[in-house]
């Protein structure tokens, strides 16, 4: 639900005086819509804090609201898009931390990060699960899990969103603390990959909580455990890695509202109002408690410090798993 954007005199006059006769020029261009490109396929964890937060995102930025499915390549693909918009103001992205690991797996990118883009915030950490088909995988715990996978070294198959993502560094990460291997099988995107995963085409995969919570309380797929420091409220009877024998196995998901290169501080000022507003709104903080997500939004300047820190700590992560650059 989107909420419609009109502009009386007083308005106009008001705006001019913010952001400039240019800078309000191309934002009147944009009709009053400010677009989210997400370089995730619908039902990811990004697409569902963003679905979840539309609404008020629209309301506190006076604009329609409109969110751009835009996966492929693992994210590559709408963050190229976001790259050549207007730096305007009228087209924002939401992104996880894939967006720091594509550097050190890709061999080359159409885009330097951060470089040609705008950090407005970091706006908060999703936990992350891994999950098995309960009629392919007996295993209720981690250490059944690691005894099925060192029983059958290389013969089960695990699922990720595509290669480089988040998603699939933390499940080579947790094949390395734990010893074992497994046949990695990227998707282009979470939607194909769940689907798969329920549906027995691959043994296991680690996803975003928000992503796969309806599908642990239906009994379709089986949380083995939280990559979390420790447990969260919105599913406390999933235990923890660290609680179960791998103290070292901690992997955060952070996401993050960024825009195009060059954005006016006007304009950076003005979207990371409306994301402050927007995720203080009751209606998202329960939505955001119950998908178990923690909001903790930095400044524009903390995040473009924390993307230069993140990429370095990835790219450590990336050299300790082995994983070659694609």
């Amino acid at each position: 639900m989107t909420q419609s954007f009109t502009f009386t005199r007083r308005d106009a006059i008001a705006a001019l005086s913010a952001f400039g006769l240019a800078g309000a020029s191309r934002v009147f261009a944009q009709s009053g819509t400010v677009k989210f490109i997400l370089p995730n396929a619908t039902g990811s964890g990004v697409d569902t804090i963003t679905r979840a937060a539309q609404p008020a995102l629209g309301r506190a930025l006076n604009a329609s609201v409109v969110v751009d499915n835009q996966p492929g390549a693992g994210g590559i693909v709408g963050l190229q898009a976001l790259a050549r918009a207007p730096a305007d103001g009228s087209t924002l992205a939401v992104v996880s931390n894939n967006v720091v690991i594509f550097p050190s797996v890709m061999k080359s990118l159409p885009f330097d990060m951060p470089g040609d883009f705008t950090p407005i915030a970091i706006v908060g950490a999703t936990p992350m699960v891994l999950v098995v088909n309960p009629a392919k995988v007996p295993a209720t715990n981690s250490k059944e899990f690691i005894a099925l996978l060192k029983a059958k070294p290389g013969q089960l198959n695990f699922a990720s969103g595509g290669n480089g993502t988040i998603l699939h560094l933390a499940t080579e990460l947790f094949l390395d603390e734990s010893g074992t291997t497994a046949k990695h099988i990227p998707y282009k995107g979470v939607g194909p990959m769940v689907t798969d995963l329920i549906g027995g085409q691959v043994e296991f995969g680690t996803a975003a909580l928000p992503s796969v919570q309806a599908h642990i309380k239906s009994g379709a797929l089986r949380a083995i455990g939280l990559l979390t420091p420790q447990r969260t409220p919105a599913a406390p009877e999933i235990p923890t890695f660290a609680e179960q024998g791998l103290p070292n196995f901690v992997v955060e998901a952070w996401f993050a509202v960024i825009g195009p290169k060059g954005l006016s501080a006007a304009n950076v000022k003005k979207a990371h109002d409306a994301v402050v507003t927007a995720f203080a709104d009751t209606t998202v903080k329960e939505a955001m408690a119950k998908q178990g997500n923690t909001i903790n939004i930095s400044t524009s300047e903390q995040a473009t410090a924390a993307f230069r820190r993140e990429l370095a700590k990835y790219a450590a992560l990336v050299k300790k798993t082995g994983l070659e650059p694609q």
